[in-house]
């Protein structure tokens, strides 16, 4: 259910990015009286799934979910219509129009997306607010992974700087360490303030998945697997699991990683239920695990810092949310083309994209990677490479420059190579994502 849920979500955000970017090549060719032969949300090689014509226009659903398209007249594009070009030009046909009004009717659909992105965050921001934890309020520190650990991060730190400038909120401290070239961690450890060095040579380590630090939470039981041991023992709901064979080991992360060391034997753990301690023998299977859902609810634990918005103030905050997100996104692409970091590796296709969709419906978090998706989409859109609408912006800024229109036939060219460059990628992208699943 988890998997169809997510899946519809997907599939709804990119239906709406489709068609909204779409939409932006739309307007502004009607604006310019250049015809429109076909506005398609999805691919539809050799037939449709449905379609009706309205005015010049045939509208359409495509049943091949790589993205949508609009036909416009006197265009080389995915279309390939090389008979149409041959024809002698039409006052109506986007060659025949003047070079800044084709740079912008190509530039519609990513003007769109980012239009769309910073109205989603608004509203984001004016309906639910904004909620996030404090760095000051993780009164139990981190749990440091064994990546952290071997650089000199220890549980229970608090990190309240990054070279020099003052953590605020917990969940940018990845992404800083990451995008920003961060040097330094300085944390409290006891009291007292200590320089951490973080090397570069980490990053790629951090991209390829490795852990590194996260939220360091007190074990309580919330729930249980099927034929879990630990249930089977006597642990139940809400027990706050204190020690492991005498050992105090109260966080969740540290008593999993003592856990896994007695696989296949008969363990003592000790709990606190209803203000009584209990102590409680479980025989492991090979796996090492109880079986047991940890309680991650941050508010069970945490003070969240929470920011209401009139509608006033929610959209210059949209916007400045979008520009945070369109800036992130720049940087993460700057790592993918670095050798050195191997983030190429880490590219994802279809179901990379659909994973980040919560396995329940929510509206919040579906609106919030809409949104995120929208910038990315436009981003990549501009990328100067013909057959997206950054190779078409190149060559026109190249005829605006110059005075020089590109020969016909060096663009059916230059469309074609393209096109193979980005069924290359979208091939790649999506074994990455099979490689993934099955290791």
């Amino acid at each position: 259910m988890e998997i169809i849920v997510k899946a519809a979500q997907f599939f709804l955000s990119l239906s709406i990015l489709i068609i909204f970017h779409e939409f932006g090549h739309f307007m502004f060719a009607r604006l310019f009286r250049t015809r429109v032969e076909k506005f398609y949300l999805f691919f539809n090689p050799w037939f449709s799934l449905f379609k009706i014509k309205k005015g010049e226009t045939e509208f359409g659903l495509g049943w091949l979910p790589l993205g949508g398209y609009v036909k416009i007249s006197g265009m080389i594009d995915e279309s390939m219509d090389k008979e149409q070009m041959k024809q002698p030009p039409k006052p109506y046909e986007f060659r025949s129009k003047p070079a800044w009004q084709r740079l912008i009717i190509m530039l519609g659909g990513v003007l769109v997306n980012f239009i769309l992105a910073f109205l989603i965050f608004s509203s984001i921001l004016f309906v639910w607010g904004d909620q996030y934890l404090p760095a000051e309020n993780l009164k139990y520190g981190i749990h440091a992974d064994s990546l952290a650990r071997e650089i000199g991060l220890q549980s229970g730190d608090k990190i309240v700087k990054l070279d020099g400038r003052e953590v605020k909120d917990f969940s940018q401290i990845m992404p800083t360490l990451i995008l920003e070239n961060v040097r330094n961690i300085t944390v409290e450890r006891y009291g007292e303030l200590r320089d951490i060095s973080f090397p570069e040579e980490l990053v790629p380590e951090i991209l390829r998945g490795k852990p590194f630090i996260s939220v360091r939470l007190p074990f309580i039981i919330n729930g249980f697997t099927d034929d879990s041991p630990g249930k089977e023992a006597g642990l139940q709901e809400n027990d706050r699991i204190l020690k492991l064979n005498g050992e105090e080991l109260p966080y969740f992360n540290e008593f999993r990683e003592k856990l896994q060391q007695h696989s296949n034997q008969e363990v003592l753990v000790t709990v606190e239920r209803d203000g009584a301690i209990l102590d409680i023998p479980v025989r492991l299977p090979e796996s090492g695990l109880l079986g047991v859902y940890p309680l991650g609810e941050l508010t069970r634990f945490f003070e969240l810092e929470r920011i209401e918005y009139s509608l006033i103030q929610a959209i210059p905050a949209g916007i400045e949310r979008g520009v945070e997100t369109f800036v992130s996104y720049l940087k993460q692409l700057r790592l993918i083309f670095s050798p050195q970091t191997r983030a190429y590796e880490s590219i994802g296709g279809f179901i990379t994209i659909g994973s980040i969709f919560p396995g329940e419906w929510d509206w919040q978090a579906f609106w919030y990677w809409t949104a995120f998706l929208s910038i990315i989409l436009g981003i990549m859109n501009l990328l100067p490479i013909p057959a997206l609408d950054g190779g078409h912006v190149m060559f026109l800024m190249y005829e605006i420059v110059t005075g020089r229109k590109p020969g016909e036939k060096f663009l059916e060219y230059a469309q074609i190579i393209g096109l193979l460059f980005l069924f290359s990628l979208l091939i790649f992208a999506n074994a990455n994502d099979i490689i993934r699943l099955l290791r």
